[in-house]
């Protein structure tokens, strides 16, 4: 209920705000959270948890799955396209990271890593399904 409520407030604050900076004054963004704001780096470590395959990125750039846990942008691409750093947000662990994308900011997100204490347990009881199952 809570995290539906801090969705809500936070769609509510970009569509109600206009929000523009001035003078260029904002010149990195550093994105922190779990699959909606996964700039793939999920396919850099040991996880079950990715989406490099169909139907993912269908709607990015070159049609073919990247790893984000979207067809298209993400909201955190959306941003920094808005104010101007650049047009996608690169992910820390991209292996082609560079020097100026670490200046104008990374996503250290990781789908699954899961802000709400529910996510954790839900993968731990998958994880022990599996094993139940497969001995």
């Amino acid at each position: 209920m809570l995290s539906s409520f801090l969705v809500f407030l936070l769609i509510l604050l970009f569509v109600g705000c206009e929000g523009k900076v001035e003078n260029g004054s904002l010149k990195a963004v550093f994105i922190f959270g779990d699959s909606i704001v996964d700039q793939v780096n999920n396919n850099n470590i040991t996880t079950l948890i990715k989406c490099n395959f169909e139907p993912y990125g269908k709607d990015f750039m070159g049609g073919k799955p990247t790893g984000r846990f979207t067809n298209a942008k993400t909201p955190s691409d959306l941003i920094v396209e808005e104010l101007g750093i650049k047009e996608v947000m690169p992910a820390y662990l991209d292996p082609h990271l560079r020097v100026e994308d670490l200046k104008t900011g990374v996503s250290f997100a990781s789908g699954g890593c899961g802000f709400d204490p529910q996510t954790s347990s839900i993968a731990v009881f998958y994880s022990h399904l599996y094993m139940l199952f497969n001995v």
